[in-house]
């Protein structure tokens, strides 16, 4: 390198060495730090002592995790798909020209802002089984309403719900994907006669495939660390009989009850592996056919 590149690679790593120890210090140190203690028995209190795989093979023998990642697994399967099939359709609609359009846009958009504590407080009420808006909805038109979040049977669903309603970032994402369709490309799908089902599959899912695939990776990721809300609406105990106990809320549960660092930290990357073996997966199999213009 000449002396001017010298000079300039210096001064570009000193401008930017606060955010690399910034960096190393708040995510490389803990990310291997907690690695480190997933093979070690420590506690909130000690650093405990080295012991190998037992938190990894202890897990393999826990009923209450394998639960915990089967309702997981349970809400991600069916929030995932209903999440992106209504922010698609959002998207859809949103984009016609109509009148007070953009206020439509600010409504859809207005519940994904919402912090995500305020957003459970909500719907504890709006699920209420006596007092609840959406028990009382039903009743008026002669539906007797579930118990909700106090049925076993009707509280991964209660979730599942709030998931869907909010999906407005989403929709806004796909709505982006939807603008940058060129629009020549369905004037001629029209004068080849196309339908306008057609032209959705042929032309607006493929220009929108690059959009749909972060949704499905992000939402995958996002799904595996499902915590907050049912958090504040089971109090942190994952009832009733069980049926809310996600992988996050007992990691939770075991690091902050029960004072098991080893085990909790274990859990997590547990769950970071299966999360990134799911995102390795799509990548390989949906990846494949996602059509990005011009290349």
């Amino acid at each position: 390198m000449s002396r001017m590149q010298r000079d300039n690679q210096r001064w570009g790593l000193i401008f930017c060495s606060p955010a690399i120890v910034g960096l190393l210090l708040l995510t490389v140190y803990p990310v291997l730090r907690s690695l480190q203690a997933s093979f070690t028995s420590a506690t909130m209190m000690t650093s405990g002592d080295f012991i190998g795989l037992s938190n990894y093979s202890d897990l393999l023998g826990d009923d209450t995790f394998w639960r915990s990642l089967g309702n997981t697994v349970f809400i991600l399967v069916w929030s995932l798909p209903l999440s992106i099939l209504v922010a698609l359709a959002l998207a859809l609609l949103l984009n016609l020209d109509v009148r007070g359009r953009s206020v439509y846009r600010v409504i859809f958009f207005v519940p994904s802002i919402v912090p995500l504590v305020a957003t459970a407080v909500v719907w504890s009420y709006v699920f209420d089984p006596q007092y609840g808006i959406l028990n009382s909805l039903l009743g008026a038109v002669g539906i007797q309403g579930p118990s909700w979040l106090a049925d076993p049977a009707w509280a991964k669903p209660a979730l599942i719900i709030i998931a869907i309603w909010g999906v407005g970032g989403l929709m806004v994402i796909l709505l982006a994907g939807v603008q940058d369709v060129p629009a020549q490309l369905y004037e001629s799908a029209k004068l080849d006669g196309a339908g306008v089902f057609s032209r959705f599959r042929h032309v607006t899912l493929p220009f929108m495939s690059p959009h749909l695939l972060f949704a499905l990776v992000t939402g995958l990721i996002a799904g595996f660390q499902y915590f907050t809300e049912v958090f504040v609406l089971t109090s942190g105990q994952g009832e009733p009989a069980g049926s809310t106990m996600v992988a996050g809320l007992y990691l939770y549960q075991n690091l902050f009850e029960f004072f098991r660092t080893g085990y909790a930290t274990a859990m997590a990357w547990v769950l970071f592996l299966l999360a990134a073996l799911t995102a390795v997966v799509v990548f390989r199999t949906v990846g494949r056919r996602v059509y990005y213009g011009g290349s």
